[in-house]
């Protein structure tokens, strides 16, 4: 079963002030590069894999949509989304996940922002959302950054010269990894970039696009905190077609 932390209540209380929970998709920052990702959504049946709050559910619907199906493990999450939402075509159902079950062809677009990285059978979470597309459908999702996911200390230290370093982890050994964010003891897995890419083509996806992203200079002018981003990549954006 996937690991429900959200609706630990120091978590969710946390998570709830976070900038993207409050001001939406234009709060987070990797979203501009998330959204020209993004087919055209105009009569499409989407599935949002870990809606959270509902913010791209509703985008997507008001870019056409013709329905969209929003899953989440998390009631407290379900629940905030249905209050925050009037639009009829979109359905919210709680779900885990690690045990998905979807109709075969029955979607035309499948999207899913961190929270692939909760998931311990990723490449069972895979293979569903491929068989629940249609040929030629994207799947567009965004996980927390392997590198990211695995340095030894979660602060970055300086060189002799002044320079950021992020030391690693065992980045080859994949699995759990056990960090405090928002709340004490969060589990995330760990999983290599090969292991990411390889997992989906197997599943019978063409990857389309891999981005390890970073702040353009306008945003580094708009946002100076995010330079950090430059030394170590945050956010892993994926598109892959079926």
């Amino acid at each position: 079963m996937t690991r429900n932390i959200y609706d630990r209540v120091e978590f969710f209380a946390g998570y709830s002030e976070l900038s993207r929970s409050v001001r939406g998709l234009d709060g987070a920052s990797e979203w501009p590069a998330v959204r020209a990702l993004l087919p055209d959504l105009t009569g499409k049946r989407v599935i949002d894999l870990g809606c959270g709050f509902g913010w791209f559910s509703r985008f997507a619907v008001g870019q056409g949509a013709a329905s969209v199906l929003a899953l989440d493990i998390s009631e407290k999450m379900i629940a905030r989304a249905r209050t925050d939402t009037s639009e009829a075509a979109i359905t919210y159902e709680i779900a885990d996940l690690e045990h998905l079950q979807l109709a075969g062809a029955s979607f035309d677009f499948a999207y899913s922002s961190l929270a692939l990285h909760y998931v311990d059978d990723f490449a069972g979470v895979v293979a569903t959302v491929h068989d629940a597309l249609l040929p030629g459908s994207r799947f567009v999702f965004t996980i927390e950054h392997p590198i990211f996911m695995a340095p030894s200390n979660p602060d970055w230290s300086t060189d002799v010269e002044g320079r950021r370093v992020w030391p690693l982890d065992r980045y080859a050994v994949e699995g759990p990894r056990t960090t405090d964010w928002l709340a004490k003891d969060v589990v995330k897995q760990h999983r290599k970039l090969g292991t990411t890419l390889n997992t989906l083509i197997a599943a019978g996806f063409a990857i389309r696009h891999v981005e390890e992203w970073s702040p353009n200079d306008l945003e580094l002018q708009n946002n100076p905190d995010w330079v950090q981003e430059l030394d170590r990549p945050m956010f892993l954006l994926i598109s892959v077609q079926r």
